[in-house]
């Protein structure tokens, strides 16, 4: 993946997400009409990810077409073939775009499980 750079082109500090990638997700989830988004820093709590993105789509297809959306995005911005998990289902599917994992689910479907809740919580010895 490539690193954020700053203006005069020097690389951003490890500790900063990229930005570019950032934006290319949040803008891709607004375009598809996703709905409920939240967004995780799990920087300090896991070594998976920057942020973990949370949403949901309307019906099993809107949850498919959110993915399909999210990867060609990804894929035509430079970001390679994101890893996706749960497609031909479509109540939860995974977008692991390295630095950004999206979890798209039905409204049901993330209900019952409730991640958000789960990693929004602090971990021990977090400081908050």
């Amino acid at each position: 993946m490539t690193p954020t750079t700053n203006q005069q082109g020097a690389k951003a500090p490890k500790n900063q997400p990229d930005i570019k990638l950032f934006d290319l997700v949040s803008t891709v989830l607004e375009d598809a009409k996703a709905e409920d988004t939240i967004v995780i820093d799990i920087r300090q709590k896991s070594s998976l990810a920057d942020y973990m993105i949370v949403t949901s789509g309307r019906s099993n297809r809107h949850v498919g077409a959110i993915a399909d959306q999210l990867q060609r995005a990804m894929r035509e911005a430079g970001y390679g073939r994101p890893k996706t998990e749960g497609l031909p289902q479509c109540d939860w599917v995974l977008v692991d775009g390295g630095d950004i994992i999206v979890h798209i689910f039905r409204p049901e479907v993330r209900e019952f499980y409730n991640i958000e809740k789960m990693w929004s919580a602090d971990f021990p010895g977090e400081t908050a």
